[in-house]
């Protein structure tokens, strides 16, 4: 199920699951993943892609091991805030993961992580090679992270309203 509206799904998450953030490449897929009170994001793992059936294969694998219960795509979307051939992609990645899973799956604008992960990791003073190997999963833990924070947000307003 594919959900534009952040709050929607908020709303899908079953209580206690975990979720997963993934900043998609053209050569390959950061992972990261919250914990199970949907606070803190971490950085886990880069695939590097293949065919779309391979790639899918090992999402699924680690969807089932983490028991995890929705995905954050980053969205690449332009500067302007209009959306491109890469958000035409990442759109279509999830179309097509959203035909195996039965997970609710979201988008989060993912401008500028790539580049925040980069400084942290400069100011961590992780070696060129490192970063390289590191960069895409950090990534993906800047979107998951930023998803996650709102979410908080809206759960502290419902509960504020109340």
């Amino acid at each position: 199920m594919i959900l534009d509206e952040i709050a929607q799904f908020h709303a899908e998450i079953k209580p206690g699951a975990a979720i997963l953030g993934l900043d998609l490449g053209t050569k390959t897929i950061g992972v990261a993943v919250s914990d199970r009170l949907l606070s803190s994001a971490t950085p886990l793992e880069t695939i590097r892609r293949s065919k779309f059936t391979a790639d899918a294969a090992r999402l699924q694998e680690i969807i089932a091991h983490r028991e995890i219960g929705g995905l954050i795509l980053g969205l690449p979307r332009n500067m302007d805030g209009s959306e491109g051939p890469r958000c035409q992609s990442t759109r279509a990645f999830a179309r097509n993961l959203d035909k195996l899973i039965a997970l609710p799956i979201s988008f989060w604008d993912e401008r500028l992580s790539t580049v925040a992960a980069e400084k942290a990791l400069l100011e961590a003073d992780t070696t060129r090679k490192r970063r390289a190997e590191v960069i895409d999963h950090v990534a993906a833990s800047y979107i998951l992270q930023g998803a996650l924070d709102r979410m908080r947000h809206i759960s502290g307003t419902a509960q504020h309203e109340r």
